[in-house]
């Protein structure tokens, strides 16, 4: 599968800059980073819940079949600009890397074309770099890959 995603993590920092165009309209994209049930489809977890709007927060869930928690995510939302950007925060489960802070902007390519560019900063460079061992590029090309295939049927 072609990495359309893009990740960059420079020696010595603390972030990573996360890149995707996608063939979609730009409030499209924004939708799927916004609203529950779409979130829900493309991330293939639970959402527990989502609040957009300043001082905000949301969460997600992923059982196995015999209910054990598998993977568990929340935090709280910063700002919130329909079609242009979300701040928040996000902090994984049982994963040892903390509390990060999202700046995601979205931004209009085309009509139908649009990109999102993200930042994510880690509280230190070496839980960055351990974060970056896991294959988290693969899984986030995947996902988005999967964003971009269920939010284009909302086109037609």
């Amino acid at each position: 599968m072609e990495r359309k995603t893009q990740i960059h993590a420079e020696d010595g920092k603390q972030d990573i800059l996360i890149t995707r165009e996608f063939d979609l309209p730009l409030e499209l994209l924004f939708r799927a980073y916004a609203e529950p049930e779409l979130v829900s489809q493309w991330m293939g977890t639970r959402v527990l819940h989502i609040d957009n709007r300043p001082q905000g927060g949301y969460a997600f869930e992923t059982k196995d079949k015999d209910g054990n928690v598998m993977f568990a995510a929340q935090g709280t939302i910063h700002a919130f600009v329909p079609d242009q950007m979300i701040v928040r925060t996000f902090e994984m489960a049982h994963a040892g890397f903390g509390v990060q802070l999202e700046y995601l902007e979205f931004e209009a390519l085309g009509e139908e074309t649009s990109k999102l560019s993200m930042q994510t900063i880690f509280r230190s460079v070496a839980l960055r770099d351990a974060q970056m061992k896991l294959p988290f590029a693969q899984g986030l090309n995947w996902a988005h890959g999967r964003l971009e295939e269920i939010v284009r049927q909302l086109v037609r």
